[in-house]
């Protein structure tokens, strides 16, 4: 069930223009830039209950020290009624949460939204019977990643 689960979610997330590749990681294409992709995923997250915690500007932060990025925030975010949960699925999947969402331009200057495959997850933590847990979180990750990166 959890493959298929899975499978079902990431056929979802092809479809909207995602790649999801062999780090774990799943991209989503922006028409918006990252600011304003960073602010609407703020906003949804809000809307829907969840605490923000971070909201950390790279680009900043590396101008600082006299380095040149191109805009990169990182947003971190979660809820203890979904990561409690899996967390007694598997302790150590602490260390991936609160969720994060890194939304950066590439060298052409298209906007991305990456975020941790919930199935990567699955892996790393050697995760069993906790189908349930991770349905949910593909499918709010998936929800806000198309609500923060679409018209």
């Amino acid at each position: 069930m959890q493959k298929i689960v899975c499978i079902l979610i990431t056929i979802f997330l092809y479809s909207t223009a995602a790649i999801a590749d062999d780090h774990g990681l799943i991209s989503i294409k922006s028409v918006h830039s990252v600011n304003s992709t960073a602010d609407r995923l703020e906003k949804a997250l809000l809307a829907k209950g969840m605490t923000v915690f971070a909201r950390i500007n790279h680009a900043e932060g590396a101008k600082k020290v006299g380095k040149t990025l191109r805009p990169t925030e990182l947003v971190i975010f979660g809820n203890p009624k979904v990561g409690a949960p899996l967390m007694q699925c598997a302790q150590t999947s602490a260390i991936d949460l609160p969720q994060k969402a890194l939304i950066w331009e590439d060298k052409t200057g298209q906007v991305w939204f990456t975020y941790n495959n919930p199935e990567y997850l699955l892996k790393r933590h050697a995760i069993k019977g906790c189908d349930k847990v991770i349905y949910k979180i593909a499918h709010a990750l998936a929800n806000f990643s198309k609500l923060a990166t679409s018209e």
